[in-house]
């Protein structure tokens, strides 16, 4: 049985995709990986291959046309044969003695056949450059050692909510869902994680740090300067989460909660890339955003956009967007994001 299907999606990866794959192998027959090369041009396919050859009964290689991130994991989902999914991105990595715990509480659950919707771990930044790594845990958020529902959890802080990086779906559940990532578009990592909420009935939090977030090469996705360049595309997947649901009808008022404020971060990251962007078409869509907002939920857009993070977006003229931009710098500083 596989515990665990860790899918890699892989796009010119070659210079780091192998770190990735040698943490997850220590697992060795109790997980599947699936290294997904996403029209690379380089030598992942090769690379694939070879770990393919050596260990057949773990990983398997799926070669497609370039989709993006999203399609990556589309197809991987797809493919997955674990009773729970988890999407390692090429360039990051997993503990791998926090591997080896996350799979003792998945044995023990099913031994007593049990199964929970989601898993929730800690990350940590390995951020080049800096000695001390943040670690993103949820010990004064998350019941610990028991299953849970949402009527459970407590306040999240603003660098604590549930990332990619820390959740774990069971597999079946996201299949059931019809979760299905837009291709060509980055910055879907936050639709993986918003969109199968509400399905999610159990929950656990294992207090290890699982996932290691590796932050600051140049070309990187999150770096700030690529992320203005694509502010079009944050602001696609901000709109896609707000049209997601009717969060009226979301009738546990804690994930109600979680789902707005996690709105507000995303509402909170585009309008913030718009300012800094210093461009007039920029700030037009970042008022076209709200203006989304508003329509498609007005409730919601009152929430959060007289809430902390929405006044200080929209400070008015440009001495507004100065003092915003200002406050996303310290916000960064502290958080150790970017």
């Amino acid at each position: 049985m596989k515990y665990i299907t860790f899918a890699i999606p892989c796009y010119n990866s070659e210079s780091y995709m192998e770190k990735a794959i040698q943490s997850i192998l220590t697992a060795g027959e109790d997980v599947e990986i699936l290294i997904v090369n996403d029209g690379s041009k380089d030598r992942t396919q090769e690379i694939g291959m070879q770990y393919v050859q050596k260990y057949p009964s773990i990983v398997k290689l799926i070669s497609k046309e370039n989709g993006g991130h999203g399609d990556a994991v589309n197809v991987g989902l797809s493919q997955a044969s674990g009773k729970y999914f988890k999407v390692v991105d090429s360039d990051d990595w997993v503990d791998e003695e926090s591997l080896m715990k996350v799979l003792e509480v998945l044995k023990g659950f099913d031994a007593e056949g049990i199964d929970v919707d989601m898993l929730v771990s800690n990350y940590v930044y390995e951020k080049v450059g800096m000695e001390h790594k943040k670690v993103i845990h949820y010990r004064n958020v998350l019941p610990q050692n028991e299953i849970f529902k949402w009527e459970d959890i407590g306040s999240f802080h603003l660098d604590q909510y549930i990332l990619m990086h820390s959740v774990m779906y069971r597999t079946e559940m996201l299949k059931l869902c019809q979760l299905e990532l837009p291709k060509h578009t980055f910055y879907v990592d936050n639709i993986y994680v918003y969109y199968p909420l509400p399905h999610v009935r159990k929950l656990y939090y294992i207090d290890v740090d699982f996932y290691r977030y590796f932050i600051g090469r140049e070309d990187q996705s999150v770096n700030e300067k690529i992320m203005i360049s694509r502010v079009d595309q944050q602001i696609y997947v901000t709109k896609s989460m707000i049209s997601m649901y009717n969060l009226r009808l979301i009738t546990d008022k804690k994930l109600r909660k979680y789902m707005v404020n996690y709105l507000a971060i995303m509402m909170t990251v585009s309008s913030i890339l718009c300012i800094r962007s210093k461009n007039a078409e920029n700030l037009q869509k970042k008022k076209e955003l709200w203006v989304y907002l508003r329509h498609m939920d007005y409730k919601t857009f009152l929430k959060i956009r007289y809430g902390i993070l929405g006044q200080t977006m929209n400070l008015p003229g440009r001495s507004g967007r100065k003092v915003s931009s200002m406050a996303y710098s310290v916000a960064r500083r502290l958080i150790g994001f970017n």
